[in-house]
């Protein structure tokens, strides 16, 4: 393939876990419809970030070690983990067996918090492309 793949696939879970949290918030006002909408879009988000990692890490191994990017890399990887683990933990907490239920105040926090890890991992990923210019090929003279 002539372009990674990781930046086609990362659309999808930033995608739903930014609209898990903003229905998590909306249900503070809207209830049910909302909180249900949050918790099947964490589901979908955490479906959709396996692919998107494992590109990822498929990416990260053509990365030599002592390349400029690699501390920026280590931090968009850490901030990555840390969102999927908030919204994972966001999600558990809302389950009950195969059930959703309401989130109480510690499920919508990780998704907040999710949510701000997110965007760190997402101004990271850019600097790994516009600043680093990763994965980004010349162009032909």
């Amino acid at each position: 393939m002539r372009h990674p793949l990781h930046p086609a696939l990362v659309h999808f879970p930033i995608a739903c876990w930014s609209l898990a949290t903003a229905a998590d918030l909306a249900s503070l006002v809207w209830g049910e419809p909302a909180w249900h909408l949050a918790g099947v879009l964490l589901v979908a988000g955490i479906g959709f970030a396996i692919p998107a990692m494992l590109a990822g890490f498929l990416e990260l191994a053509k990365v030599a070690a002592d390349h400029p990017a690699i501390r920026d890399l280590h931090r968009h990887m850490i901030a990555v983990m840390s969102a999927l683990s908030c919204y994972a933990a966001s999600l558990f907490l809302r389950l009950q067996g195969a059930r959703l239920t309401e989130p109480g105040v510690p499920a919508i926090a990780l998704s907040v918090l999710g949510f701000v890890a997110l965007g760190v991992a997402g101004w990271l990923g850019g600097k790994l492309v516009y600043g680093h210019r990763l994965g980004v090929t010349p162009p032909s003279a």
